[in-house]
């Protein structure tokens, strides 16, 4: 199983896109990115705009490339919504817009999938609580909608996925924040010993803000839970902790534990084998820099 992060916080972009190459077929997850339309009262820096730009062509090009896509949800980061043409002839598994969502995303949903027409011109299958069997060994499996994040959030509801092939799995739980409610923390549990479990950290940067320190502070302690006790090979951490410039303080007291049971935890950028570039989070800094 060959595994890429397309992009991603700790890249420059707001996004946990990730490609998959196993058992023969070309995967893409949430293959989509965005940037803050503000921060610090700051409009996005010309090195964001640049590095959106990259991260969008990428993330058209493996849609095109792709055999199967996966959007967990209909947040604008997480799949391409002016592009529907792109996942003509694909199979995309897809949170449904019918059930368990909020009416935000269900409106998303239904303009990228009903009003353009791709529920005509792919295979399109709602994946909520459901397993996909492939020729050739690939297995998909979809955890029931979870909250993004706390109980009750506004933010409504996501998609967590499984994806096995001869023997090896990968788990992607991106958006839910830790996690920050406990069923997404029990199907993941489930999902025990993964080669590889890709989530979305809490939300630091909205501490007693958007988000309570109470609901930030539950999603650290179930990393650190998750990370102990499913024990995947590699975690990778990234998407909401890294707009904050503190996030190492979080990663830095998993990963003491984590190395003593073999656990090598990451962000995406780190994964890849390149520094974090933070750009959204020195968004100020940025400004502030002469030309």
């Amino acid at each position: 199983m060959k595994t890429r992060i397309v992009a991603a916080d700790s890249l420059g972009v707001r996004s946990l896109a990730v490609h998959v190459e196993a058992c023969g077929y070309s995967i893409g997850i949430d293959l989509g990115a965005s940037i803050a339309p503000r921060r610090y009262g700051l409009p996005p820096h010309e090195l964001e705009l640049k590095e959106l730009e990259r991260a969008v062509e990428k993330a058209r090009r493996l849609v095109q490339e792709s055999d199967i896509i996966i959007v967990t949800h209909y947040h604008y980061d997480h799949y391409l919504k002016d592009d529907a043409e792109l996942y003509k002839g694909k199979t995309l598994l897809v949170k449904d817009i019918r059930r368990e969502i909020n009416r935000s995303q269900a409106i998303r949903g239904h303009r990228f999938l009903v009003k353009t027409g791709l529920r005509e011109k792919a295979d399109v299958r709602f994946a909520d609580s459901s397993i996909f069997r492939f020729p050739g060994g690939l297995e998909i499996e979809f955890s029931e909608p979870v909250w993004h994040g706390e109980p009750g959030t506004k933010l409504g509801k996501v998609l967590m996925a499984r994806i096995s092939c001869e023997g090896e799995s990968l788990v992607y739980a991106s958006d839910t924040q830790g996690p920050g409610n406990m069923e997404a923390l029990a199907r993941l549990l489930e999902w025990r010993n993964p080669a590889i479990l890709i989530i979305s950290g809490p939300p630091t940067y909205f501490a007693g803000y958007k988000v309570s320190r109470e609901a930030v502070e539950s999603g650290i302690r179930n990393l650190e839970f998750l990370t102990l006790e499913a024990r995947p090979r590699t975690l990778i951490v990234d998407h909401h902790l890294l707009r904050d410039l503190n996030y190492e303080a979080v990663l830095n007291a998993i990963r003491g534990k984590a190395a003593d049971i073999g656990v090598e935890v990451l962000t995406a950028a780190e994964f890849m084998g390149v520094k974090p570039r933070l750009l959204e989070a020195r968004r100020k800094e940025l400004w502030r820099k002469p030309g």
